[in-house]
């Protein structure tokens, strides 16, 4: 009987051994993740969850039963230690498993604050996983003051948090502003005056440079030579790929784990999939950090183990939760030169990037009408004029049609 086991039980690794069982694979099937919990949603974490407004239970994708009906062998809160590719085997703890097909879901790591500027220091916290959030839950009351590091959405969604529960909240961006790496300056703009009106201390061009403490951090000095008494810290400075084990195994790496547009890495009957697979896009090898690219990548891989030689292809897209303000993006806008702005009410506006006359994504802010609108041209491949989409008098759903 084959045997395909899973590694990484993440919104991918959930995602494969679904698909596997729905399109008839009667054969053994494992799937190992090294958090205790079920598999689970990671967006809400830094939102609905650590704001109260989601139990424990409605993060889970599927109840523990549908794990059961479809003979799926779970082990949680273990670890694989080694993948052995020749033998095809992989150790966890004392036990050896033989697989089949092996597909790596091992997701991505938090960048974490080096221990020489205060990064040990007792909360000091990431926001990554469901531990993560349960540990950072007492810090949120009223009043306290958290100083956030980075201004990327992590970052920003936990300032929205904090100032929403009451909290004093300074957020620290080395770079000239914030989401620099990821917008064009008229989002940044948007959402720094989104949380400047709750109150939100944003600090632009400015790092941290240490944190103080004994034990717990007490107070942080900036690059700018200015100090802050804080009670806790979030650390929102970007992921890395789990690569770590595949690497160990000597599966090939570029920038994370290489597969072809099937999900094949170097070694044939191993497979990747979610944050940490890098696959062809475009011409070009991207990494997509996106429930959408888990879920969607996951489920060619699983295809293409039972036979499909399905090509994946790709539809970017993401969103952000912060206030009253939801954030839709469609598209990759990496090399853009031009960038149009339509703004609606004081409380929506949509920004689109284009590269020459083609368009490559949109960021809509409470406009789903334009997000969906951006979307569909995307995937389409079709790029009205940047002035058409400028003209506040242009029917936009026309465009769809031209």
């Amino acid at each position: 009987m084959s045997h395909v086991i899973v590694i990484g039980a993440g919104q991918a690794g959930a995602s494969c051994v679904a698909k596997l069982r729905s399109e008839g694979f009667d054969g053994q099937i494992t799937l190992i993740g090294k958090e205790p919990a079920l598999p689970y949603q990671r967006p809400p974490l830094s939102k609905k969850y650590l704001l109260g407004e989601m139990d424990l239970e409605r993060l889970f994708l599927r109840p523990e039963s549908f794990y059961a009906q479809n003979d799926i062998t779970l082990r949680l809160g273990q670890s694989v230690d080694q993948i052995d590719t020749e033998a095809q085997t992989v150790s966890v703890g004392s036990d050896t498993l033989i697989y089949d097909h092996l597909v790596l879901a091992t997701g991505s790591d938090p960048r974490r604050l080096p221990a020489s500027i205060g990064g040990a220091l007792g909360n000091v916290f990431t926001m990554r996983d469901l531990a993560d959030a349960d540990a950072m839950a007492h810090a949120f009351e009223s009043g306290k003051h958290v100083l956030i590091v980075g201004g990327g959405y992590i970052g920003l969604e936990a300032a929205a948090v904090a100032a929403a529960k009451g909290l004093e909240v300074t957020l620290v961006e080395m770079a000239d502003r914030i989401l620099q790496r990821v917008a064009a300056a008229e989002t940044s703009d948007f959402f720094r005056d989104l949380h400047s009106s709750h109150g939100v201390g944003i600090r632009e061009g400015v790092g941290l440079k240490t944190l103080t403490g004994d034990g717990n951090v007490t107070g942080a000095t900036l690059s700018d030579g200015s100090a802050l008494a804080v009670d806790f810290v979030i650390v929102g400075v970007g992921i890395t790929p789990g690569s770590a084990l595949a690497e160990a195994a000597g599966v090939t790496l570029n920038n994370g784990i290489e597969t072809n547009a099937k999900g094949q890495t170097s070694i044939p009957n191993i497979w990747a999939a979610g944050d940490c697979a890098s696959f062809p896009y475009r011409g070009e090898r991207i990494r997509l950090e996106s429930v959408p690219n888990a879920i969607d990548q996951a489920e060619v891989v699983a295809q293409n183990i039972l036979g499909a030689d399905k090509e994946y292809v790709a539809k970017p897209w993401f969103w952000s939760d912060q206030y009253d303000v939801k954030l839709q993006i469609a598209g990759l806008n990496a090399g853009y030169d031009t960038v149009i702005s339509r703004k609606g009410d004081a409380n929506s506006q949509s920004v689109w990037y284009y590269k020459g006359d083609t368009l490559l994504a949109v960021d809509a802010m409470n406009a789903p009408r334009d997000y969906m609108i951006g979307k569909r041209l995307i995937e389409a491949g079709k790029s009205p004029g940047p002035a058409l989409i400028q003209d506040p008098d242009t029917d936009m759903k026309a465009l769809l049609k031209a």
